[in-house]
Order: C-alpha cells, then structure tokens, then sequence
C-alpha cells in the first residue's frame, strides 16, 4: 500500500484502463502519457496487462494496480457480463503492487462482480497483494422503482451501502463516484478502508475538474482515481503536477490553476 499511498495517506493514481474495454484514442500513446505523469508527480496507474508489460520502464518507482477484469468491450448491446480476467500471480507475474476488480451491487447483468471481488480478495491475501474495488450501485444500468419511474442509483446512501460492501469483502482501498457534496463525508465515514473518488468520461473544464477534486478531499476522500480528464490535457504533466497540489499539499483550486498556468 506504501507503493500507492504518501505518508500523508492520500493517493493520485492516473486510470489508463479504459482502452481495454472502449475505442480510447487518447491512450494511443501510453508511454508518453506515462512519463509525463510520472514527471508530473503522480503516484501510481491504474492500467492494463497489456500496458504493464510493454511499458514497464516508463512507470520508474510509481506504483501499478492492474485492471483485473473486463472482457466484454462497450460495443455490442445488450453487453455481455464481466469477468475476471487475472488473478493476483498475474499481478505479480508482471510486477503490479495492487490488483482492481469492479463490484456492481444491485447489478441484474454484472451482480456476479461482487462474488468474484470476494474471491480475489481471499486469493490476494496469500501473497499480501492489495486489492481495491470500483463500487458502483446497479453499475451503469438504469433500473426503474415498481411503479416504472427511474431509480437515482447515485444516492449517498447507496454509494454509502456499495462502499461498505466492497470492504467487507475484503477490499483494501474503495473507488467511488464523488456524491452528494459534502454529504459525500458520510460514505467515508461508513467505510473503514480509504476512499478514492473516480473521475468519469464528462469533459469537464480545468476549473470544474479541480473544484470536484478539492471537495472530494474537504469530504474526506483520501485521493483520486482519474484518467480521461486528465489525459486529454494537452499538458499532462503540469495538470498532473497541479493535481498533486491540491491531493497532497492542500492547494485550493485558485493555486491549482495557478500551477497550471505557470
């Protein structure tokens, strides 16, 4: 975990993971974007097999978590399941420090996320392997209450309750989708394991990005998982840099944007 996290408890790990799963052209160059996050001042990746293994030299002393499960890309439809992909002496095999599998409590396609996050975790647990969990209500299906209106799966409560679940199946470190404003306090609060907010696929403006990030930490959040916000900066390693101000050294985002911009 030392490998993820500073002495301060707080993480800034750039997700690199999404090529895997959808049409991803800001990953097409996945050394460069690596070496400017590492120049940068992140503190690990999240990322692919595939990524590991032909770019290990770029990722010098950062910490790796490999992306364990996927296997059906966002483009047929209706998709197919999710699936464990690796197991930890994968990890190990290609010198990754943690392993992540997603976990979809609620899910009616992808429920069976929550058997096989249990199964790493005990798996992982033989060779002391971190394991983290991407904890996210119903997944990114859109259920409806039985009298047919829309369910908000993005509730404090249920982020609160998905959160909970993922460390006590044996996760040691949660990546939740940032809700409800500083209610956000209570999921952290509910979870005894740290907390690292996700980013999403909405373009955001540097401002915006740099406000969620700053709250999610005044929440309580110990750091961030983030990619396509990130990567498709055209200056990787001064957003990183700035992010960096704001998850390790307080900076409000008026600094942030100032680090930015110098």
């Amino acid at each position: 975990m030392n490998n993820l996290f500073r002495a301060d408890g707080k993480a800034f790990i750039l997700a690199m993971d999404h090529s895997a799963q959808m049409p991803s052209p800001d990953l097409a160059n996945p050394e460069h974007i690596i070496t400017e996050a590492v120049a940068g001042g992140v503190d690990g990746f999240l990322t692919t097999y595939g990524i590991i293994k032909n770019h290990a030299n770029a990722f010098g002393n950062t910490g790796i978590i490999l992306r364990s499960d996927g296997g059906s890309p966002n483009l047929p439809f209706p998709k197919s399941p999710m699936d464990l992909l690796y197991t930890p002496e994968d990890a190990i095999r290609v010198g990754a420090d943690a392993i992540l599998c997603m976990g979809y409590p609620g899910s009616s396609n992808n429920e069976q996320t929550l058997k096989y996050l249990a199964k790493l975790c005990a798996m992982a647990e033989k060779y002391n392997l971190p394991v983290g969990a991407e904890m996210l209500p119903f997944g990114f299906e859109k259920p409806k209450d039985k009298d047919g209106n829309p369910i908000d799966t993005r509730t404090v409560e249920l982020m609160s309750f998905a959160c909970r679940q993922g460390a006590d199946l044996g996760a040691d470190f949660i990546k939740a989708e940032y809700v409800g404003g500083p209610e956000f306090r209570t999921v952290i609060e509910n979870c005894y394991v740290p907390v690292l907010v996700l980013g999403g696929s909405k373009a955001k403006s540097v401002e915006e990005l740099f406000t969620s990030i700053r709250e999610a930490i005044d929440a309580g959040s110990k750091g961030i998982i983030m990619g396509r916000n990130i990567v498709r900066h055209k200056n990787i390693a001064n957003i990183c840099e700035a992010i960096c101000g704001i998850v390790h050294h307080n900076a409000t985002v008026a600094e942030a944007l100032s680090i930015l911009e110098n």
